[in-house]
């Protein structure tokens, strides 16, 4: 089963293949995970989102239409539909959790940096409105192309191209502050 390419798995787990199922999800479960960190901020939620979503993959299975889309592109549709829904529950928490870095960095300067870049990074995405944010950790975080970024959120590839270029000002933007702020410290 592991030669099999997802399509043709989708169409054995229509059949109720556990087999198969299983297979997905080794081989889509992790990217899931951390593609919707980057969206919630929060591992432990984005572990409950990607769950969530190969529940909906065993049970809606037979919806899949392998003529419009590729697996991964019906499965970033719903991983994120489910995390901007999380989002809009969950608006008053706080900035995206730093990730922690390993141990073996060689020196301690250069790991606080790193972890200054990272939030940094982290809070500028966060800022963004849902769609942007979505897009960008589509095409910059996860390689997704600007034709299945534009499948997953349901628009054109010009109107992806747009949120691209709106988040990544307003990235710039938001990091051009911080900076003139920590300047004026």
């Amino acid at each position: 089963m592991q030669d099999l390419d997802d399509e043709t798995l989708v169409l054995a787990v229509v059949r109720g293949d556990q087999r198969a199922f299983r297979v997905l999800m080794d081989r889509h479960m992790g990217r899931s995970i951390r593609f919707t960190a980057r969206l919630v901020g929060n591992s432990a939620d984005a572990d409950e989102i990607a769950q969530e979503a190969f529940i909906r993959v065993w049970r809606h299975a037979a919806r899949f239409d392998s003529g419009r889309a590729r697996f991964s592109t019906w499965l970033y549709q719903i991983l994120t539909n489910l995390a901007l829904d999380r989002r809009r529950k969950r608006q008053h928490e706080g900035l995206a959790e730093v990730e922690e870095v390993a141990e073996d960095r060689p020196a301690a300067d250069d790991i606080l940096i790193d972890l200054e870049r990272r939030r940094l990074a982290a809070a500028a995405i966060a800022s963004l409105p849902d769609r942007q944010r979505a897009a960008v950790v589509l095409f910059h975080l996860d390689d997704v192309s600007v034709r299945d970024g534009a499948s997953i959120l349901g628009v054109s590839e010009k109107s992806f191209e747009s949120l691209l270029t709106r988040g990544r000002s307003a990235c710039r933007d938001y990091v051009n502050l911080i900076w003139k702020q920590g300047e004026q410290r």
